[in-house]
């Protein structure tokens, strides 16, 4: 019998790389905000070792995919986990900064924990999706998190009110490999001034902001001076969702996606269909 579970997206509310560590990984601040664009992923134990399919030909069906790697990481902490047949059926575009790779390694986690009665909580399962990927521990954990360090130093935060998230994604693929290796070269002072504007008193208890006014300012994304610069349709994207009345947009992480925050839903509708037919537009909400 298939178990079906649902892997959210996320959008980036700011982005700032504040350095690079020896490694090669870069540390940041960013606010990450669940959304209820997902992919579906249905999960069948099996007496086999792993099987995947995917009907989208962008998703990798081999090792490569992080479903795969979060199977066999586990399967490393549990020598004797059962197999399992993996099947996603894709929602969130692939290569668009909306975290849909590390969504579903959170999401097949969760499920092989559930599904094999593993008793690992949150923790240790963020602690493992890590080894995975920066982004892995907040899908874990979902809703609103400020996120220091690569991503993985998460604390509970609290936005503006959001009734509505407007996704615009134009047909542009954009490694984040290039990304990161090229946007310290926009940035004042050499990776030395990417930081969100003072925050008291940030804590295990939270953060919280209380009004989108000066957002642009409060919440800029570090990678818009690159992205816009090299696919100026995407810069154009921004201009056009600001024009439309949107109360703050952005860059999702890296890009693609361009994002519009709007205060009712049904001016989001409307904005939605002035975009090109040749776009991907997706209207969401918060988690």
């Amino acid at each position: 019998m298939f178990n079906f579970l649902q892997s959210y997206a996320k959008i980036n509310i700011g982005l700032k790389i504040t350095g690079q560590r020896p490694d090669g990984y870069h540390t940041l601040q960013t606010i990450f905000q669940e959304i209820s664009l997902y992919d579906t992923i249905a999960l069948e134990p099996t007496d086999q070792n792993w099987q995947i399919t995917c009907a989208n030909n962008t998703v990798p069906i081999n090792e490569t995919n992080l479903c795969i790697k979060a199977y066999l990481e586990l399967k490393s902490h549990f020598p004797s986990l059962g197999g399992i047949k993996i099947h996603i059926k894709k929602g969130i575009p692939a290569g668009a900064g909306l975290g849909g790779g590390s969504s579903n390694a959170a999401a097949l986690l969760k499920g092989i924990n559930k599904l094999y009665d593993l008793g690992l909580t949150d923790g240790e399962l963020e602690g493992i999706g890590l080894s995975l990927g920066a982004d892995v521990p907040f899908f874990i954990r979902g809703g609103t998190q400020f996120a220091k360090g690569i991503g993985e130093v998460l604390f509970p935060a609290t936005l503006p009110e959001m009734n509505a998230i407007l996704l615009v994604v134009p047909d542009i693929h954009i490694s984040t490999k290039w990304a990161y290796g090229l946007a310290k070269n926009h940035l004042p002072k050499n990776l030395k001034g990417g930081n969100f504007a003072p925050i008291p008193g940030v804590d295990e208890s939270g953060i919280s902001f209380a009004s989108w006014d000066n957002a642009r300012e409060l919440f800029e994304n570090d990678f818009e001076p690159l992205i816009f610069q090299t696919y100026p349709e995407i810069g154009k994207i921004k201009e056009k969702l600001l024009e439309y009345g949107a109360q703050y947009t952005s860059l999702s992480g890296s890009g693609s996606t361009v994002f519009g925050i709007f205060k009712e839903e049904a001016q989001a509708h409307k904005v939605r269909t002035r975009f090109s037919s040749s776009l991907q537009t997706y209207l969401t909400h918060p988690i």
